[in-house]
């Protein structure tokens, strides 16, 4: 009786979060609508996709009033061929209504990770909670610009909320890396969290396997680029990937990066030695604390861990990239439910409220490269999403010590 009186309760959350949700992003349309929102980078990815088709010199491409480059490997190129057959009015409906479907599913799949197949992996949660997702900066930003990170986001997380030793775990990653090179920290994590558990256990651990099925997904996304678009592929990876002032400057306020708060403390555009030195020792700290979390079998901690290292490593990470957030707050919520303390609540609230205030565009910034003369309230507020990553990794950190402790 008790198992059909919760199926019963179940069926009947769904069509309310459903309608929820449904009115949330019909008010987040209209609000995008309103504000004239001008999907600029969508407008850059169909530019190359004209140029593929076109035959055309992919990194001398500049495009839009902005006049931005191809900052992305061929392959993502290929992948936005598809966009040339739209119109543009078009285009930008459906890539929004994509981009909103697709934080549904990343909404679930971090449920997924978080919970496994507990009852709050359900659809009903998945909508209710996308519902206030939709609102946080780094997810109004991405939808406002028509970005891809959802679409990462979701292919990383298919791949890592997924049993492990699954066949296809590690394509997801893979596809990921070949698009955008970021999401290729997460096949590092995976092969040091299986050369350490081989260290504990034996000579073949699923993690292992994970890593070199993204390592042969990636390379074969990246074959493939090569074989269509031999002279940009090797462009790219010749020249152009180690050419990071072509993204932006790095001294941006959308900047959320180590790089980007570094540039903005010490006023100048090239941080050099001291980013250098930063990077190395957060992506090491930052790997350490996910490794160790996956051998305590706390994958969603993990998980996370890798992300927000290497969006802090990354030498630039756009406000937008940060929809990491989203499983991030869920996580901080989730454990502040089950583990309960007013610590552990302000945490989760603290943290919700960087990234659904916008405080960090309460600073001057644009043109005249305003974020060289930032005082340091200023500088704080812009780097308020980089302390919160510090923070949760802090948090991993204690864990880890906690835990070895007991």
């Amino acid at each position: 009786m008790t198992v059909i009186a919760l199926a019963t309760t179940t069926r009947r959350r769904v069509p309310v979060a459903a309608w929820a949700c449904l009115l949330s992003f019909t008010a987040f349309w209209l609000a995008q609508r309103a504000a004239d929102v001008s999907m600029i980078d969508l407008m850059v990815y169909r530019a190359e996709g004209e140029t593929v088709r076109a035959g055309g010199d992919l990194y001398a491409l500049r495009t839009t009033e902005a006049h931005l480059p191809t900052t992305y490997p061929p392959f993502a190129a290929l992948l936005f061929t598809p966009l040339t057959l739209l119109d543009v009015p078009d285009m930008r409906v459906l890539t929004t209504l994509g981009n909103l479907l697709l934080l549904v599913v990343f909404v679930a799949l971090s449920l997924r990770l978080i919970e496994g197949d507990a009852p709050h992996a359900r659809v009903g949660t998945a909508l209710g909670l996308s519902a206030l997702a939709v609102w946080c900066e780094p997810v109004w930003t991405t939808l406002r610009y028509g970005q891809i990170n959802l679409l990462l986001g979701v292919l990383v997380l298919w791949d890592l909320s997924r049993r492990p030793g699954h066949r296809w775990a590690g394509v997801g990653i893979g596809v990921a890396a070949a698009i955008k090179l970021t999401p290729a920290l997460f096949a590092v994590f995976l092969l040091a969290t299986g050369s350490a558990e081989a260290l504990r256990r034996g000579p073949w651990r699923p993690a292992v396997r994970h890593a070199c099925v993204a390592a042969v997904s990636f390379s074969g996304a990246t074959l493939l680029a090569a074989v269509v678009l031999p002279r940009d592929s090797w462009r790219f990876w010749t020249r152009m990937v180690f050419e990071a002032g072509r993204v932006g400057l790095p001294e941006d306020t959308a900047n959320q990066s180590l790089r980007g708060v570094l540039s903005r403390l010490l006023h100048t555009a090239e941080p050099g030695l001291w980013w250098a030195v930063a990077a190395v020792a957060t992506g090491v700290c930052g790997l350490a604390t996910a490794v160790a979390a996956a051998l305590r079998g706390e994958r969603a901690w993990a998980v996370l861990c890798c992300a927000v290292t290497a969006l802090l490593v990354s030498p630039v990470s756009w406000s937008h990239h940060w929809v990491w957030c989203v499983p991030m707050l869920l996580l901080l919520g989730f454990d502040a439910v089950r583990r309960g303390g007013r610590g552990r609540w302000a945490v989760s609230g603290g943290a919700a409220l960087v990234f659904v205030s916008y405080a960090l565009w309460w600073v001057p910034h644009g043109a005249g490269r305003l974020e060289l003369g930032q005082n340091y309230g200023q500088i704080l507020l812009s780097a308020l999403y980089v302390v919160t990553a510090f923070g949760f990794l802090l948090i991993g950190i204690r864990r880890w010590r906690t835990s070895r402790t007991a």
